[in-house]
């Protein structure tokens, strides 16, 4: 009996196969819905599966400090974390308490995290000194990273641990809920985040406490986040909560990957991203200073992926300055 598949049938047939055969499906590492890295690698997944063929899998975990391990050990193909504590994961250092991954290896520099704290737009908080007698949000038992943030800022302001009343939480997605429902006074997110959009919709808005660039706010960088700096971050369409030019501690993010990932695949996405940087930036806020000028920076002792190095050594971006 002859087959009644017509030819144009049977050719998109072949050609849906063919697609398949080219996709790659891998997944991607990031923290909680709502948070930075989730609204980040949401975005990037998106550009990779459309323009690269990679079809990405967002994989939420509670912090970078439980999925770095895992894409240390191949178990996720890619990740999204800031540059001190992937460099804490590689050397085991803080609260990695000596447990080191040595796998991790660098893909790209995706954009600036800029973390601040945030109050109510109406509140008389007009600076970060004014938290003493405030609830904060503290202790941070899932999400490792945050403490030293937060330790930044308050060091820079002359505050300590017993001039607040710490509110006990897990994520800074559980600092934003419990700030939502008034169970503390101040919230602590990075900018650009889908739940800072969420969070200014339920309050009635909110505004970010500047961190003036001092020698005080420098000292305390070193002691606590060494590679963060003082960026002036002036309103724009997109960014809540940035009502005039405000001081902002600001810092590196990365996407990362392991040691024996395909070098194919990590080529192919950092060219995908290389190529569409543009679209990305305007994707959303977490990548709006995205470049492909800025993909390779110079991060010793942290080494790139020899896929991402092949890529920049093409576009002239290897050795990074």
């Amino acid at each position: 009996m002859r087959s009644k598949i017509g030819m144009p049938v049977l050719a998109a047939a072949l050609a849906l196969a063919s697609n398949a055969t080219l996709a790659q499906t891998v997944g991607m590492a990031t923290s909680p819905a709502g948070s930075f890295y989730h609204t980040m690698g949401s975005a990037l997944a998106a550009t990779l599966a459309e323009k690269g063929k990679v079809e990405v899998r967002i994989q939420p975990f509670s912090s970078a400090n439980i999925h770095l391990p895992a894409i240390n050990a191949g178990q996720v193909a890619f990740g999204l974390a800031n540059i001190y504590e992937l460099l804490l994961a590689l050397q085991g250092g803080d609260f990695y308490k000596g447990r080191t991954n040595p796998n991790l290896r660098l893909v790209t520099i995706t954009s600036p995290l800029r973390s601040a704290f945030w109050v109510k737009k109406d509140s008389p908080i007009q600076s970060i000194a004014d938290l003493k007698g405030k609830r904060v949000a503290w202790g941070y038992s899932q999400q490792n990273i945050v403490m030293p943030l937060i330790l930044a800022h308050f060091d820079a302001a002359g505050l300590k641990e017993s001039d607040v009343t710490p509110v006990p939480v897990p994520t800074v997605v559980r600092n934003a809920d419990d700030f939502m429902a008034g169970r503390n006074d101040v919230l602590f997110f990075a900018m650009g985040s889908a739940k800072v959009t969420e969070v200014d919709a339920a309050v009635g808005g909110i505004r970010a406490l500047p961190l003036p660039d001092s020698p005080q706010t420098q000292a305390s960088f070193k002691k606590n986040f060494p590679p963060a700096y003082i960026e002036l971050v002036s309103p724009r369409p997109g960014l809540t909560g940035i009502a005039t030019p405000t001081p902002i501690m600001t810092y590196d993010g990365v996407m990362v990957t392991y040691a024996d990932a395909p070098e194919d695949l990590v080529y192919n996405v950092v060219k995908t991203l290389h190529d569409n940087a543009a679209s990305l930036a305007k994707a959303t806020p977490t990548l709006s200073s995205f470049r492909p000028a800025t993909m390779a920076k110079k991060t010793d002792p942290i080494a790139y992926h020899p896929g991402a190095i092949k890529f920049y050594k093409e576009k002239g971006l290897w050795p990074p300055k």
